[in-house]
């Protein structure tokens, strides 16, 4: 079992909150006593969490393709009382958008969502942890695609989350070069049952001709990875969790 008394009743912002892992994410941390901000652009799609979780839930609307959105949302914790503890990156989409055939918009869609926004949270929330106590943790929920370019599959993306896989590293080192006792981790899914396949493919229909004909992860798998993470003692540096269903091929 998990033992995440540390953060009880601290601060943890979950962004991409409204489905799939971030979803599970937020019950997981509420469940075990975090108060947990919810981030995500449509704000009530997040209301059934609201319902399940109360007064330790916050919804919060914001759409972090605009950095302008980012701050506010930030300065808003901050006025709050809601500065972060735990910041977890998991927003993310993927678009039909190859090398070859893909549209600048796309490509920039998803590197302002997987990489840019990542990185600017990242640094508010980081900011905010170290003048708080100098104590906090960053998980990237990155992915399977940051370790290798999946045959048949998008680089574009894929080379959005080599970027992650990199600044996950990168921020390590510079905590460390700073003194500071904030740590960042990243956890790298395989295949996981959301609605991520809908979106990339355009349809459920779609989607579930292109599905695995073997079972893959619940978002309760990458919940479950996330707490282990933030379970860990102080001198223990959890870089990267890599997750995949059992019968995944690559």
């Amino acid at each position: 079992m998990s033992d995440l008394s540390r953060w009880t009743d601290r601060v943890a912002l979950v962004t991409g909150a409204s489905a799939g892992i971030g979803e599970a994410i937020a019950v997981r941390l509420v469940h075990e006593g975090m108060r947990v901000v919810g981030c995500a652009r449509r704000l009530d799609r997040m209301a059934h969490l609201r319902a399940r979780l109360g007064a330790r839930f916050t919804p919060v609307q914001a759409d972090l393709r605009d950095p302008d959105a980012i701050d506010d949302l930030f300065d808003s914790l901050d006025a709050r009382g809601l500065s972060p503890a735990v910041l977890v990156n998991n927003a993310g989409l993927a678009r039909k958008d190859s090398l070859l055939d893909g549209t600048r918009e796309g490509w920039r869609e998803m590197f302002d969502v997987n990489v840019l926004a990542l990185c600017q949270c990242t640094q508010r929330a980081v900011r905010g942890m170290r003048a708080n106590g100098d104590d906090g943790a960053v998980v990237h929920i990155s992915s399977m695609a940051a370790h290798r370019v999946p045959v048949g599959g998008n680089s574009v993306y894929a080379a959005t989350k080599f970027a992650v896989r990199a600044l996950t590293e990168g921020l390590r080192q510079e905590l460390y070069a700073a003194g500071s006792a904030v740590r960042v981790s990243a956890v790298s899914p395989g295949l996981v049952e959301t609605e991520f396949p809908a979106v990339y493919h355009g349809s459920a229909a779609a989607a579930a001709l292109a599905a695995a004909d073997f079972p893959i992860l619940h978002p309760a798998d990458v919940a479950d990875a996330v707490a282990w993470i933030l379970s860990q003692p102080a001198h223990v540096q959890v870089h990267d969790v890599l997750l995949r269903p059992r019968r995944q091929p690559n």
